[in-house]
């Protein structure tokens, strides 16, 4: 009888450590494939808004040599408007020194937020008059965020020109707090995540980095 009852339990933990190991096989195998999609993503999402820059420095430079204003022809996915589409890939942000280089896309879906940073709708653009928000996830992206200080460059690249912000504040909210993304009279970029960075599952908080635009160019400048 105890040899029957020792074979069973060394049954079950024999298919208890196979089922675990199963386990952990999918997961892993979905995280490897998200990562994929995601560095095949940024490398295709890049790769064309580098075209698209120097196409539109190339329109930019025939133009003023013919001393006659460019005709523009904005694409759907890659030049801002004052409302862009859920389609539109905004630019590009950078961080230097946190060695961060990340493409921004139109939107905060999951979808969006799994494969780039997004841009907050309602909120302005980088360069415009305003607050410009993005959000990103805390496991991805903005991960690097937790390293960050007062005082950092943080730089953003569109097709209209490149923006360059210090970073004034950074604090911590609750995620009902929406007084982090209201208007600003000033040229300021919010970036948002959650918090804290190493907590497992829905994060109870939201990590916020304030900074300002002090690079000289805007889009209104860009525009005349």
């Amino acid at each position: 009888m105890k040899l029957r009852v020792s074979i069973a339990a060394t049954t079950c933990r024999t298919a208890a450590r196979y089922f675990f190991l199963a386990v952990a096989i999918v997961c892993l195998g979905f995280y490897s494939y998200a990562s994929v999609e995601r560095v095949m993503y940024q490398t295709r999402e890049s790769r064309e808004f580098d075209h698209a820059v120097e196409r539109n420095s190339a329109a930019l430079a025939a133009a003023s040599n013919d001393n006659v204003r460019p005709i523009r022809r904005p694409t759907r996915r890659l030049v801002p408007a004052s409302s862009p589409s859920s389609t539109a890939l905004i630019g590009r942000l950078s961080i230097p020194g946190l060695h961060l280089s990340v493409m921004v896309h139109e939107g905060i879906d999951r979808r969006t937020l799994q494969l780039a940073v997004g841009h907050i709708p309602g909120t302005a653009l980088p360069g415009q008059s305003g607050n410009a928000g993005l959000a990103g996830h805390r496991d991805t992206f903005f991960r690097r965020l937790r390293d960050l200080r007062t005082g950092d460059e943080i730089r953003f690249s569109t097709v209209s020109g490149n923006f360059r912000y210090l970073v004034e504040s950074i604090v911590v909210v609750g995620p009902d707090n929406v007084a982090v993304l209201a208007p600003s009279s000033a040229n300021v970029l919010t970036l948002v995540t959650c918090f804290p960075f190493s907590y497992i599952g829905s994060a109870p908080k939201r990590f916020v980095v304030r900074a300002r635009q002090v690079s000289p160019q805007s889009l209104a400048a860009v525009e005349r």
